[in-house]
């Protein structure tokens, strides 16, 4: 057999918001990619169609849960070591986005959004990380962020506050887990072409969408250039790559 540094051939992956969008690809780019997947969303439904576009459904686990519950993210995490066996990665995919002029955002909202992209994230991956759920020999931990955690745009303040903690928490978690062989990093991608961003403002007319294409070189991404970085960060082919936030833009930031 020819080795294959980027195969995630026998490691058992975590992916949330798998749901749709981003999440959704990226499970099912892992499932080919060799990897044994838990998929992580509120709907189960919408979670069984994931499976569905998946490489051997039977080969993988769906969990329906709210990651704000707190309490109910030890005790699933745990049940599903118990099934896979420990996990070798985690891709924080599930989150929320908005544009608001600043004079509309109220400190409720700023919760909302701090709770759902910050705070549920790093939860859960506290509790991944913990010695009997997470494997002897490393692994890998991803956080989705966003080019708007780098740079700025009107109306995105939550949006971008949110994504900035993300890069920024990168950096320190990534040190305290470097001794585990854990490596932890960011992926931001600027607009890609999902369910979100065609609820986005910018999509509701042809003007604004052209405005927002014409900002990136390389044309709006698909789901799958994010779900391909995401592979390579997974994999053993990144194993000197921790504490960095990998850029996935079509140019965005290059202009």
């Amino acid at each position: 057999m020819i080795f294959n540094p980027f195969s995630l051939l026998g490691k058992n992956i975590i992916i949330t918001g798998a749901s749709s969008g981003i999440g959704r690809q990226c499970a099912i780019t892992c499932s080919m990619m060799g990897a044994n997947v838990t998929l992580f969303g509120r709907d189960q439904s919408r979670l069984e169609e994931t499976l569905k576009q998946m490489e051997e459904p039977v080969r993988h686990l769906s969990c329906a849960i709210d990651l704000t519950e707190y309490d109910k993210i030890e005790e699933a995490t745990r049940e599903i070591v118990k099934k896979t066996g420990r996990i070798n990665g985690l891709i924080n995919c599930a989150g929320i986005s908005s544009t608001l002029p600043l004079n509309a955002i109220s400190p409720q909202k700023m919760e909302q959004f701090f709770q759902t992209n910050v705070i549920c994230a790093i939860n859960l991956t506290r509790q991944v990380v913990k010695s009997p759920n997470f494997s002897e020999s490393g692994g890998s931990i991803i956080f989705i962020a966003s080019v708007m955690g780098v740079v700025g745009e009107n109306g995105k303040t939550l949006y971008s506050m949110t994504k900035g903690a993300l890069v920024s928490a990168v950096k320190s978690i990534s040190v305290e887990l470097a001794p585990r062989k854990i490596r932890v990093n960011a992926v931001s991608p600027g607009v890609v072409e999902t369910p979100m961003s065609e609820n986005a403002i910018y999509s509701r007319n042809e003007e604004s969408l052209n405005k927002i294409r014409a900002m990136h070189p390389l044309g709006l991404g698909q789901p799958a250039d994010v779900a391909n970085a995401c592979v390579v960060l997974l994999s053993d082919a990144s194993r000197w790559i921790t504490g960095t936030n990998m850029i996935v833009d079509g140019g965005y930031l290059a202009r």
